[in-house]
């Protein structure tokens, strides 16, 4: 089960909508303004809230659901509809693949990275790992410590280094090496979006030219304990790069996984993994239906 691992966001938010539902000996007006409350004091966006508890009038209405559990299934369905995005969900299976990875610092990023590479090496894959976030002190060291771990190889430069050098130079040992999957830390440097917009596309044109065949992905990371931060992050991110999903961390830990939701929804973002523990095999793959069964405690 995806979130067997669940705790205080699925667990509080679970409690809460079964309380308001099971409290309530009818369907009315009142019970949606509850449920309204409840959803975005778990940092589900207002517009996300006011959609779904549109859509969920409007199914009472026209479909004459009168008892609170169906009201409950009613509810499931629609949030699962909402942050379904199909086959987007997963890591594209072509060969080669370059993966960059971007998110400010301390939202989990190069751990990500390090159970991406374990994760895909697992299933037989060869990973090579890009330590292209040249900006922050002991990025390169962490990421060579996951590499160790994982086993994969790592090519790193200097301190202060051009990223784009260690980007040219990755894509050539992973032509070199037959590399199946080339995964790309990057800056997490949003304070001068300019900047950063400059630098990931200095980096993709290396791509693009040195290593044309490759498929791309390019994957957000987003810390869940940092709320309706991570939705502003995402806007933000989402003006400076062509993204093509996102990853949620620190989802076992916070009451605040209600912005998977939101940012499902507003940006219309296929979250590709979620973090929910510490552990080397604790960033699962999102499962729609798993993911907000987790919320209605199934």
């Amino acid at each position: 089960m995806l979130f067997e691992k669940k705790k205080s966001f699925f667990g509080r938010l679970s409690e809460k909508i079964g309380d308001t539902i099971m409290a309530r000996a009818k369907v009315d007006e009142e019970l949606l303004e509850e449920l309204e409350e409840v959803l975005i004091m778990s940092d589900i966006g207002m517009d996300t809230t006011m959609k779904i508890i549109e859509r969920l009038r409007h199914d009472i209405k026209n479909d004459y659901i009168t008892s609170p559990e169906n009201v409950k299934e009613r509810l499931k369905k629609i949030m699962t509809e909402l942050v379904d995005k199909g086959e987007r969900h997963k890591i594209s299976e072509k060969r080669p693949l370059v993966i960059m990875m971007i998110g400010i610092n301390g939202g989990g990023k190069t751990t990500s990275i390090g159970k991406i590479a374990h994760k895909l090496k697992g299933e037989g894959n060869t990973v090579i790992l890009a330590a292209a976030d040249t900006f922050r002190a002991a990025a390169a060291e962490q990421l060579v410590i996951w590499g160790e771990r994982v086993g994969v190889n790592v090519v790193r430069h200097g301190e202060g280094a051009d990223p784009s050098a260690v980007i040219f130079d990755a894509v050539q040992s992973a032509k070199a090496r037959n590399a199946d999957v080339l995964i790309c830390d990057t800056a997490g440097r949003l304070q001068n979006k300019k900047n950063l917009m400059a630098e990931l596309e200095k980096m993709n044109k290396i791509i693009d030219r040195e290593f044309p065949e490759a498929e791309r992905e390019t994957l957000l990371v987003l810390d869940a304990t940092t709320g309706k931060n991570a939705v502003s992050q995402a806007k933000e991110f989402g003006d400076v790069a062509d993204l093509t999903g996102i990853i949620i961390t620190k989802l076992d830990g916070t009451a605040k996984g209600g912005i998977a939701i939101t940012i499902a929804d507003e940006f219309d973002m296929a979250i590709k993994f979620v973090g929910v523990g510490e552990g080397i095999d604790d960033l699962r793959e999102f499962v729609p239906e798993e993911f907000i069964g987790g919320i209605f405690d199934e």
